[in-house]
């Protein structure tokens, strides 16, 4: 068990660092930028999208901590994590500040579950 409230700690971890910097290093200066594409309603779905990304992060925390959470639903959230750390590492080459985050997320997850 304790593996899964380390797990849900650095998945809480991450949302919160994934909100905040994100905001700071991407949404504003992005949003700065003169554009017809992001005019309109769309400034407000992005800041919206992006932060809702992070109260999901937040959601899988609570389900990895959560009590009597069924063990496939916990591994499959725990793989979901790992592979977007892997992704993430992948894609940006290593670059990405995000990618061991998430990837020790999911591994704390898929090791919480095992006996």
């Amino acid at each position: 068990m304790t593996l899964l409230y380390m797990s849900a700690a650095a998945m809480a971890l991450t949302a919160i660092a994934h909100s905040a910097f994100g905001e700071k290093r991407l949404i504003v200066p992005l949003l700065a930028q003169p554009s017809e594409v992001l005019s309109g309603y769309r400034p407000k779905l992005v800041r919206f999208a992006w932060h809702y990304t992070s109260v999901l992060m937040l959601l899988t925390a609570a389900l990895v901590a959560w009590p009597d959470t069924p063990v496939a639903l916990i591994r499959l959230t725990g793989a979901a994590w790992l592979l977007a750390g892997v992704l993430d590492a992948l894609y940006t080459r290593f670059k990405h500040v995000g990618w061991p985050l998430l990837s020790v997320s999911g591994l704390l997850a898929i090791a919480g579950t095992c006996p």
